[in-house]
């Protein structure tokens, strides 16, 4: 069965993943801090939602991973 993650799970991601592009910008405390704040509630999300389904964690969190990094094409 293919993991389809909600779009919550891929927000967070996204935002996890633009936390740590500020990071290796200005690697500085706030962004860390930032960083690590985003990363958490990923982390938190994605265990919630492994559980919901009825799937491994990290099965779940790479396919949030994969969603939020390389989005399927819309039609053009």
């Amino acid at each position: 069965m293919a993991i389809e993650p909600p779009s919550e799970l891929i927000d967070l991601q996204r935002a996890s993943d633009a936390a740590h592009a500020a990071v290796r910008q200005n690697p500085c405390d706030e962004t860390w801090a930032a960083w690590r704040e985003r990363a958490g509630e990923v982390q938190a999300a994605v265990t919630v939602y492994a559980e919901e389904i009825g799937e491994p964690r990290n099965q779940v969190e790479a396919a949030v991973k994969k969603r939020a990094r390389y989005p399927e094409p819309t039609g053009s």
